[in-house]
């Protein structure tokens, strides 16, 4: 029997330096942007507003971790922070793709959750998934500041918001790994603006 461990030892070593590599690029591309999306976040929340996270698939479930990362904590104790993932209602979602199509979904929930002041985060690894475009125009229509985590160039989303994070890379996964490593960055800063450490 072949031992495929040594190749399979090597494939996950370039696995893992490709992410770190795209991360590195990342944040000499993006530190700044990436810095001032929880600026927007910070005075977004210090004035009473709330983040609207949402996004497909993978997308979907980094929305629900970032969303939880404000309600909860990160890495120290303090208040809870307002940020609901528009993804994890699953009676939302298929009543309203049900109603209205899928490519309202988002667009919906934005109208229903969203007021002027807050922030809607749009998370799409192509930067252009129908759902994700439409929620954008609904929330900058309502008045609410828009930040794009993307990948593949920024697609048509990065156009359509105030701010695009676009990680450089043409691979799904490493996308999505970055839009994490953004999400833990964005809360990390927030934390440090609205709860200085003593």
């Amino acid at each position: 029997m072949p031992d495929t461990s040594r190749d399979g030892a090597a494939r996950v070593r370039a696995i893992l330096e490709e992410s770190a590599r795209v991360k590195r690029a990342l944040a000499e591309q993006s530190a700044d942007a990436i810095a001032r999306a929880a600026g927007i976040v910070a005075e977004s929340l210090r004035q009473g507003g709330r983040v609207l996270l949402f996004g497909n698939g993978g997308s979907a479930a980094d929305s629900q971790h970032i969303a939880g990362e404000f309600c909860g904590r990160l890495s120290r104790e303090r208040p809870a922070l307002p940020a609901i993932a528009l993804t994890a209602n699953t009676s939302d979602l298929t009543a309203l793709g049900n109603d209205y199509g899928f490519e309202r979904v988002f667009a919906r929930l934005v109208e229903a959750h969203g007021r002027t002041g807050d922030v809607a985060i749009a998370i799409s690894t192509s930067g252009n998934s129908p759902n994700v475009l439409a929620a954008v125009d609904t929330a900058r229509a309502a008045g609410l500041r828009t930040i794009a985590f993307t990948g593949r160039g920024g697609g048509k989303l990065a156009g359509r918001v105030d701010l695009a994070l676009v990680v450089p890379s043409d691979d799904t996964q490493r996308i999505q790994e970055s839009h994490i490593a953004i999400g833990h960055a964005l809360a990390e800063l927030v934390d440090d603006a609205l709860f200085p450490r003593a």
